[in-house]
């Protein structure tokens, strides 16, 4: 969970970031936004933009599901802050945003936002205006034979490239009996394993890191390929903690994708990292707030 203080220029007066909480998220939530906002600034805050991973109306102001917060499933925002204006908008549309206005999208008509982290979040940028679409990319059923996903369909991007599925296939592996250096961590105990751990063990040249992240990277890159071929953008911009194995996860990805997609499209396209990094998202809600008519 991360929240700041933006003004009109994108310059941020103070952050917040800690772990999403099991329990009260909206407590939460609120608990950072006011101690960002004390009491010398408060009458000059005019509004507060939210980012949630998960499908949102907009204009109702309220959550419809959010597949990895479930408390959050149907919370209404609408009453939150009454008075000033309230944006709602799924968290990697946020990005998308804030890349757009401050950062990498700057120079691209359209693009698409990959936010690659535990799932796979997705924002599409078209003409210089976010898509009034779902962009739930991590979502995409790549394998009609694949598991169930939390969000109920099968085979879902995010259940083979992303963070978790990375670190449950070693996981897996290692169960398996496959050697590695990342027995030594922990005392042995596999179930603690971090994707940080794996691409730090992948660049020191453990071969079932290098693989699990490679394997991955293919299924990224699949994906990337069918955005491709469905939206025609000019740039995919990658964001989020995965970026880290660039040299390994995303450099197959972008091989798989030329495999995969239309060879005059893929040509017209950079895949390239975003460059907020943390901010990106908190920045694209405060746009919100800032240019309602920008999405």
């Amino acid at each position: 969970m991360r929240a700041a203080l933006v003004d009109r220029e994108g310059r941020i007066h103070g952050r917040v970031k800690a772990p999403t909480p099991a329990g009260d998220v909206m407590a939460a939530l609120k608990g950072a936004i006011e101690g960002l906002a004390k009491d010398d600034v408060i009458n000059d805050v005019i509004g507060v933009g939210i980012g949630v991973a998960g499908l949102v109306d907009r204009r109702a102001k309220r959550v419809l599901i959010s597949p990895n917060i479930r408390s959050l499933d149907g919370q209404g925002f609408e009453g939150l802050y009454p008075g000033r204006t309230l944006a709602l908008e799924n968290d990697a549309n946020a990005a998308a945003m804030g890349e757009l206005w401050l950062g990498a999208g700057k120079r691209f008509p359209s693009f698409v936002l990959l936010t690659l982290g535990t799932g796979i979040g997705g924002g599409f940028i078209h003409n210089g205006r976010l898509l009034d679409v779902a962009a739930e990319a991590g979502h995409m059923s790549i394998d009609k034979e694949g598991p169930k996903c939390v969000c109920g369909n099968y085979g879902c991007l995010e259940l083979f490239a992303s963070a978790r599925a990375i670190t449950g296939a070693v996981v897996k592996a290692l169960e398996g009996g496959v050697e590695s250096a990342l027995r030594g961590l922990y005392e042995g105990n596999v179930y603690k394993l971090t994707a940080e751990d794996i691409f730090k063990a992948a660049s020191d040249g453990d071969g079932l890191s290098r693989e699990a992240l490679k394997e991955a990277g293919r299924y990224l890159g699949v994906g990337i390929a069918n955005l491709i071929n469905l939206l025609s953008p000019d740039a995919v911009l990658l964001a989020g903690g995965l970026t880290g194995a660039w040299d390994i996860y995303v450099a197959e990805a972008v091989k798989e994708a030329q495999k995969r997609a239309l060879k005059s499209l893929f040509e017209s396209v950079g895949i390239l990292p975003a460059s907020l990094g943390d901010d990106a998202g908190v920045l694209g809600a405060a746009r919100l707030v800032l240019e309602p008519d920008s999405a």
